[in-house]
């Protein structure tokens, strides 16, 4: 769920009773555009941490009337408890809210052929539960889905958590994934999906309903989710798993773009005269800088191919990239000098790209996220920073802040999850996009809580 001012337990005006805080959020929620009164309401509550009814109408802008009914909704549902009172400022304390963690849960499922992940979230966000199995592979997409609702059913069983208070599967991968369209363009390990009808398919083996997105996407909004961006408007996360993509949040909204295919980032030529690319085109990031070109790369070499340990290491295709640019990113550490310049020439290229990303979008902040970056971010992230710092069009006006992810070979489930529960929860107004500017008036009003 996105968060209309600041993140949770920070704002402006907060005051104590014992351990029992209120924090009112600054301004009206506006910018993020709810389809309902009771979507709006609920996204301040998880915003805020605990608040009063006379916060939320702050808050809101909703009237006495309208809170008072929404909230009596909502501790009906299970999904809002009163949690104390805030201290006394001269009248009788005010009741505080908060969510109920333990009212809902989601299930996020990263779906890529090295890998699939899998996590549990309660009603917060917070994650209860996680496993990591064998990826698609080649295997038939039938096969893979009633593997994916067997080991659904064994996380939440684990965990011991209710079935009936699941609120549904999300489900990302590589590429735009939709339930009309399937997975196209889909990328060459992953081609027999392209057609597959997964939405359908999850949604009967699972019993639940089902959420699709992209990975790239998945991963900034679980970077959001977890609090590593407060306070940035204009965020991006540059996400390299087995290929090359981004995700963008606005005002904390991800940005999807006309098809679904916004911050493909592994698709923008950085040499026009490079390789050719699956997509088509010739010199993409993701071909002359992604995994599976570093793997490549190292096996045409002897020495660097030895020094990566992959000489003697069979080729299984594309099912084995993540598992050798693991390798390679190990050498490199080591201070090997074939997978050191490997490395270093693909995070070069990565940090060009992300400069053009940067600068179309004016960022104020990249994550770097994803499988591949969990092990190699130690050498990506200078390169990255490097480049901004020098290059990024507007970088006397303002700095683009770069940081690892804390959490980045699970970020794209975390964000599975959480696309579940702003489409159950808290529901966006269909088709929205970018949301309206703020005015300076509003910018300033926030400026406090979002920066907690």
């Amino acid at each position: 769920m996105p968060h209309p001012a600041g993140r949770s337990g920070r704002g402006r005006g907060a005051s104590r009773h014992g351990d029992v805080r209120e924090v009112e959020l600054g301004g009206a929620v506006r910018p993020i555009p709810h389809a309902s009164t009771q979507a709006a309401v609920l996204d301040v509550i998880r915003a805020a941490g605990t608040i009063s009814r006379v916060g939320l109408i702050a808050a809101t802008g909703f009237t006495g009337a309208t809170i008072s009914t929404v909230v009596r909704r909502l501790i009906d549902d299970d999904l809002v408890v009163e949690t104390g009172r805030a201290e006394s400022t001269g009248g009788k304390p005010r009741v505080l809210l908060r969510l109920n963690p333990a009212a809902r849960y989601a299930v996020g499922v990263h779906l890529d052929h090295s890998g699939i992940t899998y996590v549990l979230t309660d009603l917060a966000g917070a994650v209860v539960a996680r496993m990591s199995r064998t990826g698609a592979g080649t295997d038939d997409p039938p096969a893979v889905v009633a593997r994916i609702a067997r080991e659904t059913a064994a996380l939440v069983q684990g965990a011991g958590v209710e079935e009936r208070r699941v609120l549904g599967v999300g489900l990302v991968a590589p590429g735009p994934l939709t339930a009309q369209s399937g997975m196209r363009p889909a990328p060459p390990a992953l081609r027999g999906w392209a057609d597959f009808r997964l939405h359908d398919a999850v949604r009967e083996a699972a019993g639940l309903p089902v959420v699709l997105g992209n990975d790239a996407t998945a991963a900034a909004l679980g970077e959001y989710w977890s609090g590593a961006v407060s306070g940035s408007a204009t965020f991006a996360a540059v996400y390299v798993c087995t290929g090359i993509g981004s995700g963008i949040l606005i005002n904390g909204i991800p940005y999807h773009g006309t098809s679904g295919n916004a911050g493909e980032i592994g698709h923008v030529c950085v040499a026009a005269d490079g390789p050719e690319c699956w997509c088509g085109a010739r010199g993409c990031t993701e071909a002359v800088a992604g995994p599976a070109a570093v793997v490549a790369a190292a096996r045409a070499d002897p020495a660097t191919a030895r020094a990566a340990g992959l000489a003697d290491r069979p080729r299984r295709g594309a099912s084995s990239v993540a598992a050798d640019f693991a390798a390679v990113a190990r050498a490199a550490r080591r201070g090997e000098p074939g997978p050191r310049a490997l490395m270093d020439r693909s995070a070069r290229y990565l940090a060009v790209a992300t400069r053009t990303l940067a600068t179309v979008l004016d960022l104020d902040r990249v994550v770097l996220t994803g499988q591949s970056l969990a092990v190699a971010g130690s050498i990506y992230l200078p390169a990255i920073r490097e480049e901004l710092d020098r290059t990024f069009f507007a970088r006397q006006t303002h700095p683009v802040a770069v940081q690892l992810s804390t959490s980045a070979a699970t970020a794209p489930a975390i964000g599975a999850a959480t696309m579940v529960l702003q489409s159950e929860l808290v529901p966006l107004h269909t088709g929205a996009r970018i949301p309206a500017n703020l005015t300076e008036e509003e910018r300033t009003r926030r400026a406090p809580a979002a920066r907690g």
